[in-house]
C-alpha cells in the first residue's frame, strides 16, 4: 500500500526537543472486502503489521470497516423492506462480537505489531438479543488488550436504518504510553457535549472515523484540532464502485452512475487546526504523521477549553455514564455452546 509521510506542517510551531514527546501515527485508509469479515480482518492484520514496519505506534481505521461500512442504507427508498432484511442478515452474520475470536485477531495483530489500534466495526449486542448492532471503535493496546469499546451515540440519518444508539458508557478517554486517546465517529463530532467529554477528560490524540468526505467535514477536523488542542486523525475508506461485488442487486439499481462512492479523503490535523498530512483521495493508502506533544501542550498556553478557558462555575455538565441493560435481575443466560462451536 501506498503512503504519505509528514514530520510537521508549513508554518508549524516550533517542536519540542524531548525524543520521547514524538508519536508516529497512521491514519490507514482501506477499503475493505465487502461484507466478509474474516478477509477484512485478514487485510486489517496485514495492515497493522506494515504500519508497525514504518515505525506507527498508532493505527487508526475507517469507520465500519469491519465488515464494511452499509453504504445501501443510503441508496434503497427506505420503503423496499424486503432487499433491506436481506442485506440486515448478511451483516449481521458478518459482524462482530465484542470480546470474541474477532478482537482476539486484531489484538494478535496489534501486540504483534506493537501497535495501539482503532477500529471501526459493525458490533452486535451480544449482551441482550444478539441481533441489534451497533456502529462501534474498538481500542485496542500496543499489547494486544481490548482497551473499550466506544459505540455511536447517534447514527447519522440512513444509518439508523440499520444501528442503534449508544449511551454514555462508552465515551472514554484511555491514558496511553503514546498520549491520551479518544474518539467519536463521523457526525457524532458534531455533538458539542460529546467532544466536551473528551476535551474534559484531557484528550490529545482524536480518533475520527468516518464515512463523510470534502467539505465542511475537513473543515470540522481542524475546528475539532484547534477548539481540543489536539492532534486529529480523520480516516474514512475510499469505496470504488467495482468493490461491491456485482451479486448484489441494489449495486445495479440503486447506485449512482459513478466510479467512486466514496472517495475517502483521510487527513491528519495538528492542534492549531492545520494539516499535517493533506486530505488523500481516490487510492488506498497509509498516511503517517509524527506529532510532537510538546506542541500540543504549549498550543494550550493560548486556549484549553478543559483548563483556563473552562467554566465550571457557569457550566455545569453531567454525563450519564450508567450502561443501559434491558433487564436488571433474574437468571442469566446459560453458556451451553459446544467449546468447538465459537461465537464469531
Amino acid at each position: 500500500m501506498s503512503q504519505s509521510d509528514a514530520n510537521g506542517a508549513q508554518g508549524a510551531l516550533p517542536t519540542s526537543s524531548a525524543a520521547n514527546d514524538t508519536v508516529r501515527v497512521a491514519a490507514v485508509q482501506a477499503t475493505p472486502v465487502f461484507l466478509d469479515r474474516e478477509a477484512t480482518v485478514d487485510k486489517a492484520c496485514a495492515l497493522i503489521a506494515e504500519a508497525g514496519r514504518h515505525g506507527a505506534r498508532l493505527a487508526v481505521f475507517p469507520e465500519g470497516f469491519v465488515p464494511a461500512y452499509p453504504l445501501w442504507a443510503w441508496y434503497i427508498p427506505p420503503i423496499r423492506t424486503r432487499e433491506a432484511r436481506v442485506l440486515y442478515d448478511e451483516l449481521l452474520r458478518q459482524s462482530v462480537t465484542v470480546p470474541g475470536p474477532t478482537t482476539e485477531r486484531l489484538g494478535e495483530a496489534a501486540r504483534d505489531a506493537g501497535v495501539t489500534v482503532v477500529m471501526g466495526v459493525n458490533e452486535r449486542n451480544a449482551e441482550a438479543s444478539g441481533t441489534t448492532l451497533y456502529n462501534s471503535l474498538l481500542f485496542i493496546g500496543p499489547d494486544g488488550r481490548l482497551l473499550g469499546r466506544h459505540r455511536k451515540l447517534v447514527p447519522t440519518v440512513a444509518e439508523r436504518l440499520v444501528h442503534g444508539r449508544g449511551d454514555g458508557s462508552t465515551l472514554a478517554v484511555y491514558d496511553l504510553d503514546i498520549g491520551r486517546l479518544g474518539g467519536l465517529i463521523c457526525w457524532e463530532n458534531y455533538m458539542p457535549l460529546a467532544r466536551w467529554a473528551l476535551y474534559a477528560r484531557g484528550i490529545q490524540i482524536y480518533a475520527a472515523p468516518t464515512w463523510d468526505r470534502g467539505e465542511p467535514w475537513l473543515s470540522t477536523l481542524r475546528h475539532i484540532a484547534k477548539e481540543g488542542r489536539a492532534f486529529v486523525i480523520g480516516c474514512c475508506s475510499p469505496v470504488h464502485r467495482d468493490d461491491v461485488p456485482d451479486r448484489y442487486a441494489f449495486k445495479a439499481e440503486h447506485l449512482p452512475d459513478a466510479p467512486w462512492i466514496n472517495p475517502g479523503g483521510s487527513a491528519i490535523v495538528d492542534p492549531d487546526g492545520r494539516f499535517l498530512v493533506e486530505p488523500v483521495t481516490e487510492r488506498e493508502e497509509i498516511l503517517y504523521a509524527d506529532l510532537d506533544l510538546g506542541v500540543l501542550r504549549g498550543s494550550r498556553f493560548q486556549l484549553d477549553v478543559a483548563g483556563h478557558y473552562g467554566r465550571p462555575d457557569v457550566f455545569d455538565v453531567r454525563i450519564r455514564d450508567g450502561e443501559e441493560t434491558m433487564l436488571r435481575g433474574g437468571a442469566a443466560v446459560i453458556d451451553g455452546r459446544s467449546q468447538d462451536d465459537p461465537v464469531p
